[in-house]
């Protein structure tokens, strides 16, 4: 029974051990979080413990760990209590620090009140300064900036390049009221640019070539409106700042002009200028000439042209013939002598070999000589006069298919771009031109042609009718 209430008692204790150790520790960890959060990594070791063989080592282990458990838990309350002082320390120093950046911060605002103030009453009293200053430096910006402008496309450029251009174009974009040295300077560059626009001169130039080289030549340069070289006139293009030839000279009237200006050293010369400075000679490039312009008619302008030329080739040929017959006619009523080279000799040369018919007889046959001389006269007249009438219903034909693409390039593109509509107008108004330039000529062509042979077949007539009333009257007789 001794034995059995022994190991009752050891028992109760062990099972007291085991119990107050989870609440101590929960406790402790509650009371100091930092150091069980440090020391986490070393509670996940477990150490080793000791085995009891018997109820008095069992009672000496547990008599031994609660004494260093009391050690310990004394030692983390003095470390909690001794953070616990260092952080009531810390707040105080961040009040205070909170405290003193509260108070610059009250500072800087007033300073900053008191700077918006006085900048006000400085930029006040700057603008009563400036006064009209202002105005003037606006004005010097803008001449700068015009100035700017018509020194790029003006062709005294090509011969003066030096940083005039970039002198303009800072003071133009400046911020600062100008000096007295630039604004001189801007005087000096606007006097320069009106003297050279009144001078003839001769200096030496990099030009563009068609070809896309490019060339040191001597340019000749007519104040701001021509420059010429090497007998041609060039063309100053201020997107690339320098000369260039031209993809087509002028009509032959002005480019003549240019070799004699050239070798001319003294007293005056002529030559045409243009007054846009550029503009119209680079306009000749997209100008069409006689060619291009037939090209635009199309397929119902060249039909209108082959048969204008063939109708007045064979107008003229008849015309010829006619005239040719008409002499032979006029030389045969001269003559007593019947030669039948001519349309009268080949009827009277019908009278003589039947002069022994009677009246009617020889009309009927003299009516059909002269029918198969006016037969030869007009051949051909009749094609002249259908061309006539035919080539304005052509032109017309190319005015309405002209119309007929210019209404579907409106449809498919819109009528925002003229460019587009372009090639059906320019084939309509082609082919209404050539039109009327082939029918004109040939109306007045077929009137001389059968006016000359209307001519030649009414003395025909006359002969003929004169030659039956002479029959007439000698068979009276």
């Amino acid at each position: 029974m001794k034995i059995r209430g022994i190991a009752g008692i050891g028992a109760g204790l062990v099972a007291a051990a085991a119990l107050a150790l989870p609440v101590s520790a929960q406790e402790q960890e509650a009371a100091a979080e930092p150091e069980a959060a440090s020391e986490a990594p070393a509670a996940e070791e477990e150490p080793d413990v000791p085995e009891a063989r018997s109820l008095d080592e069992l009672l000496e282990l547990v008599k031994q760990g609660w004494s260093e458990e009391r050690k310990e838990n004394k030692a983390r309350e003095a470390r909690f209590r001794r953070n616990k002082a260092e952080q009531q320390q810390l707040l105080k120093d961040a009040k205070v620090i909170l405290a003193r950046e509260e108070a610059r911060s009250e500072r800087l605002e007033s300073t900053f009140q008191a700077n918006e103030l006085k900048l006000a009453e400085l930029e006040e009293t700057y603008a009563n300064r400036l006064g009209s200053l202002g105005e003037l430096f606006g004005v010097v910006r803008q001449v700068a900036g015009d100035a700017r402008g018509h020194v790029d496309s003006s062709l005294v450029t090509a011969e003066i390049r030096d940083d005039r251009g970039d002198f303009l174009l800072a003071l133009g974009k400046s911020k600062a009221l100008p000096s007295i040295e630039k604004l001189e300077r801007l005087w000096y560059e606007l006097q320069r640019e009106m003297t050279e626009q009144g001078k003839v001169v001769r200096f030496d130039a990099p030009v563009l070539t068609l070809a896309g080289s490019e060339e040191n030549r001597e340019v000749v340069r007519a104040g701001v409106f021509t420059a010429i070289s090497d007998g041609k006139y060039v063309l100053w293009d201020p997107d690339i700042q320098n000369l260039r030839e031209l993809a087509r000279q002028p009509p032959s009237k002005y480019v003549n002009t240019v070799s004699d200006f050239e070798e001319t050293t003294s007293g005056i010369g002529s030559l045409a200028v243009d007054p846009s400075r550029g503009s119209l000679l680079s306009l000749l490039v997209d100008t069409p000439d006689a060619t291009e312009r037939v090209q635009q008619g199309g397929a119902v302008g060249y039909m209108i042209i082959v048969l204008g030329v063939i109708a007045v080739l064979i107008g003229i040929w008849r015309y010829a013939v006619l005239m040719i017959a008409g002499r032979g006619v006029a030389a045969q009523r001269e003559s007593d002598t019947v030669s039948e080279d001519n349309p009268l000799g080949r009827v009277l040369a019908v009278y003589e070999a039947n002069r022994d018919v009677d009246a009617e007889t020889l009309e009927l046959k003299l009516d059909e000589a002269v029918m198969r001389e006016t037969t030869y006269l007009e051949r051909f007249i009749w094609l002249v006069k259908v061309v006539s009438v035919v080539a304005p219903l052509m032109g017309l034909l190319g005015t309405v298919t002209g119309m007929i693409q210019t209404f579907q390039a409106i449809t498919l593109f819109g009528a925002g771009d003229p460019k587009m509509m372009a090639g059906g107008i320019s084939e309509a108004l082609v082919t209404t031109m050539l039109g009327l330039m082939t029918a004109i000529p040939l109306v007045l062509l077929h009137a001389f042609v059968a006016n000359a042979a209307k001519k030649i077949i009414e003395v025909l007539d006359e002969q003929s009718a004169g030659l039956i009333a002479e029959r007439s009257e000698q068979t009276s007789a």
